[in-house]
């Protein structure tokens, strides 16, 4: 029995922030019928393929179930009210005002069943300038500010490696949906969240961004501790052109590296201001690291109290012990699934569901 045991969600989502949102509640027991188009979830078609299925969307539906209907006949809006009629939670993803034209919006669902959580997940959410404004991942993070921090050295920003603003959205979603859910319990009405990825990606700057929140200059990724301006909070190359990391700045991190590397008299550096006043002690540190390849470094640091780690790709990423030890990939059937990141102590060991065929429940 999961945690979520009991409670019924009825999601319209596709892609990455409604499914990550519903599958972590599915991972918990929640029954979830994923409500699809006749072509489905475009996730499904997204290589590579393993065991039948896509493997993006194996691992953001599994556990649920697959109900194909047409919104916009008599019969499909008749099918998705009964659902309504016994969801605790509604999920959908289409731009603002969709899925009132529909005729499912907020006031027309809470007037029908008026304990349910229904969550709208947009790109900038239902109000304001941008809320029509068509986007994925990667504009939402450059409106936000956050590309322009995610460059390189030349300054020149670049296509980032993770959907941050599409995570973001799926658990800030996750979050308010308990919340209402715990709401509930105490008032006995459902809610209404509005979750944006814009919204959802904003807190994430606080750390970097300070200045610019009080209405100063913008961060620049060279000059900021956290982006590149410190010696002990960067990357770099190894003699096999591949790369580790500094990801540590703290004086101890800087005098157990430059003791053991005999240069001690570089130790004050540490403590300098990121940018200029650093530069010399990261000059230092990229011809040393260049003068080895990335696992003889590995070697090297593993008796030493230092933050460093080896850039490994997804591949080595996933062959890592620490991945077995804790259990994280999961394989039934020549299926793999990551699993679940929230566990509890009283969960018995988890075994992945499957996800659905397109239609197969109704």
């Amino acid at each position: 029995m999961g945690k979520l045991s009991g409670i019924k969600v009825v999601d319209l989502s596709q892609f990455l922030p409604g499914p990550m949102l519903s599958v972590m509640m599915a991972d918990q027991g929640a029954a979830v019928i994923k409500v699809e188009p006749a072509a489905g979830d475009p996730a499904r078609d997204q290589a590579p393929f393993e065991a039948g299925q896509s493997i993006w969307f194996r691992n953001l539906n599994r556990g649920k179930k697959s109900v194909v209907l047409d919104l916009k006949s008599d019969p499909g809006r008749e099918a998705l009210w009964a659902l309504i009629d016994e969801a605790d939670v509604f999920v959908e993803g289409f731009r603002p005002g969709v899925t009132a034209r529909l005729g499912f919006g907020y006031e027309a669902v809470a007037a029908r069943n008026p304990r349910i959580i229904y969550c709208s997940i947009s790109a900038f959410g239902q109000t304001g300038a941008l809320a029509h404004h068509p986007a994925h991942d990667m504009a939402v993070q450059a409106v936000a500010g956050f590309l322009s921090v995610n460059d390189g050295v030349d300054g020149m920003p670049v296509v980032p490696g993770a959907p941050s603003a599409d995570m973001a959205a799926g658990l800030t979603a996750l979050s308010a949906v308990l919340m209402a859910l715990i709401g509930r319990e105490k008032s006995g009405k459902g809610d209404y969240v509005d979750i944006a990825m814009f919204d959802s990606m904003l807190p994430w700057c606080a750390h970097i961004a300070g200045a610019a929140i009080g209405g100063g200059e913008p961060p620049r990724s060279a000059s900021q501790r956290s982006l590149g301006g410190a010696a002990f909070y960067n990357v770099y190359e190894t003699a096999d052109a591949r790369h580790v990391v500094l990801g540590g700045r703290e004086l101890k991190f800087v005098a157990n590296l430059l003791g053991a590397l005999e240069r001690p008299d570089l130790i004050p550096l540490g403590s300098e201001a990121p940018g200029e006043a650093q530069a010399p002690l990261i000059a230092f540190l990229r011809e040393t690291f260049a003068g080895r390849t990335r696992d003889q470094w590995v070697e090297w640091f593993a008796d030493k109290d230092v933050a460093f780690s080896p850039v490994l790709d997804f591949r080595e990423a996933f062959s890592e012990p620490h991945i077995a030890e804790r259990g994280l990939v999961v394989e039934v059937g020549g299926a793999h699934h990551i699993a679940p990141p929230i566990r509890f102590a009283s969960d018995r060991q988890w075994e992945p569901k499957a996800a659905p065929e397109l239609g197969a429940d109704g």
